[in-house]
This record gives structure tokens, C-alpha cells and sequence, in this order.
């Protein structure tokens, strides 16, 4: 909107959910070895979901409405709770918090290429242009700030993990903007955030509890439970998740969907600050120039050819 003045509170709501997402990636990354990473993904969303039944239970009546729509709310729930966080915390085992936020942060680029390939929809030169850029910002984050060894890259795991988590949301973002029939119009029922965060939450909780069986079957190692590790699962369950998404919301209605998707986008630089202040991993260069491409390339996607 132009000429909108931000508010504090405006610009408290704008800040809060990169900052926690940030903060989601150092606990994840504090937490290898006190807690499994499929482990923590499944306690997160568990306890998320015992935080809003008392908020939200009436969405679930009539079990009809959830019957009705149970094959895209489950899609939904598992790509958007089960898979993306479970390769995000499975990511921080190999791969650093502002490896993984860099990396996420180039969602935009992706969510072009699925929606290109699976929706037919083309992209403009302008977002081509971007879309390359933050590509750009990507392989400099992969080959650990040189160019000259991503034709010998070796990527750790936590590459991959994460950029299949990022895939999943790029598909993941495609089915909330093209719902079914059911979910459009007079057809879609009366559900606020909470009651749509508990219903993600209900139907992703059967990937995460898939998942967490697997891995408990694959030999994990048994919670070392500490006060530490009961903040962390706190602070991943009201903070990064509940309180991220409530506000996230929120600074949409406020700012606008353009305003807060880029404010999203400092989630590296936070987990960097975060990352030198609490694991002592000092970020590089390079980090920086991949922060500055995949933040230029959306800003020129998103920007709008200016009329004559």
C-alpha cells in the first residue's frame, strides 16, 4: 500500500515469525544428540496440538466436514507439517542453521518452477531473472563460497534434506492458492487460523508419527531429557510454531502478503546473528553475497513492471 506508515506493532508482527523461525534453527541444531531430529518433529507438532484443541476443537464438528476433505487436508498437513519440518530437523544433524535458513529462504524460486511445471504457469523475465538469482544465492550456499567446486560439489546431507524440504513447501504453497471445489467460495467452511493450524497439525501429525516410528525402529537413541531440552520443545511448540504462524497472519492482514513475504527472508540473517551468539558458528563471506542473491532475486520477482 503505498504511503502506509508501519506502526511498532505493525513492525513487532514483521519481525516476530523470521526471528522465531530463526530461532527454530538453533534449537533444532542445539538439539542434535539430546533429542532425535524425527523425534523433535513429532513432539513440536504433538504438543502444538495440545496447545490449541482447547482454542480450536469446534473445527473438528461435524467429522463430516473432515471426511469431505480428508485427501487435500491430508496433503496439506503432511507436506507442510509432517515432511518439510522433519527434513528441516534432519537437515540441522549435518548442515548449519544459516545454511539451512539460506537455502529455505529461495522457496520463491522453486515455488516458479512447480508452478511452471505442474500448473502451467509461466513465469515472467522478470521472475526468471530473480528465480536465477536466488538459484544463484543457492549453489554459492552448496559450494560453501566457491564457484569452482560445484562441478565437484560434495553435498552433506543436510543439502539435500533441506532442499527436498523447501520442493515439498513449493508444492505444499501451490495446493493452499488452487484448493479444491470444496474448499472455495460458500463451500469452504468457517475456519479461523487456530482452527486451520490444529487441523494441519491433526492430519500432519500422521507423516510425523510415521516418521518418528521409523526412526525409532532404524535404532535412534533415547531422549536426554534436561530442562534444556524441555525449553527447547517449548519454545519450538508456542514459539516457532503457535505464536509464528498467529503473527505471521496478523502482519499479512496489516502490511500485506508482498510486505511480510520479504520480511520472511531475514530469517538468515537472524539465524546468523543467532548462530555467532549461542553455537559459535561465525558466519562467512559467502554467506553474505548468498544472503544479498536470493533476497535481490525476490525483490525482482516480486516487483511489478512500473506502467508508462
Amino acid at each position: 500500500m503505498r504511503g502506509m506508515t508501519l506502526h511498532p506493532r505493525v513492525i513487532l508482527l514483521l519481525t516476530l515469525p523470521p526471528l522465531l523461525w530463526a530461532g527454530n534453527a538453533v534449537v533444532g541444531r542445539l538439539m542434535v544428540g539430546q533429542v532425535p531430529p524425527l523425534t523433535l518433529n513429532f513432539l513440536r507438532w504433538l504438543l502444538t496440538l495440545l496447545v490449541l484443541l482447547p482454542l480450536a476443537w469446534r473445527a473438528l464438528m461435524p467429522l463430516s466436514r473432515l471426511r469431505e476433505r480428508w485427501p487435500y487436508l491430508l496433503a496439506i498437513g503432511v507436506l507442510g507439517v509432517g515432511a518439510y519440518n522433519s527434513l528441516q530437523y534432519l537437515a540441522l544433524v549435518t548442515s548449519t542453521p544459516i545454511n539451512v535458513t539460506l537455502v529455505a529462504s529461495s522457496l520463491p524460486v522453486w515455488t516458479l518452477l512447480i508452478g511452471a511445471l505442474c500448473y502451467g504457469v509461466r513465469p515472467s523475465r522478470r521472475e526468471l531473472a530473480g528465480g536465477a538469482l536466488g538459484l544463484a544465492g543457492v549453489a554459492l550456499v552448496v559450494g560453501r563460497g566457491s564457484w569452482q567446486t560445484l562441478s565437484t560439489v560434495r553435498f552433506v546431507p543436510g543439502d539435500l534434506f533441506i532442499l527436498l524440504a523447501v520442493l515439498g513447501w513449493a508444492v505444499y504453497t501451490w495446493l493452499l492458492a488452487r484448493p479444491p471445489a470444496h474448499m472455495q467460495g460458500d463451500r469452504r467452511p468457517p475456519w479461523d487460523w487456530a482452527d486451520i493450524l490444529l487441523i494441519q497439525t491433526l492430519f500432519g501429525l500422521v507423516g510425523s508419527a510415521l516418521f518418528f516410528g521409523g526412526e525409532q525402529l532404524a535404532g535412534a537413541h533415547p531422549i536426554r531429557w534436561s530442562w534444556g531440552v524441555a525449553a527447547a520443545l517449548l519454545y519450538v511448540s508456542l514459539g516457532a510454531s503457535v505464536l509464528a504462524y498467529r503473527s505471521y497472519g496478523l502482519a499479512v492482514a496489516q502490511a500485506g502478503p508482498a510486505l511480510a513475504s520479504l520480511f520472511t527472508n531475514l530469517a538468515p540473517l537472524m539465524a546468523a546473528l543467532l548462530s555467532a551468539a549461542v553455537l559459535d558458528e561465525t558466519p562467512q563471506a559467502y554467506h553474505a553475497a548468498a544472503f544479498v542473491l536470493i533476497v535481490g532475486g525476490i525483490a525482482i520477482s516480486s516487483r511489478k513492471a512500473s506502467s508508462a
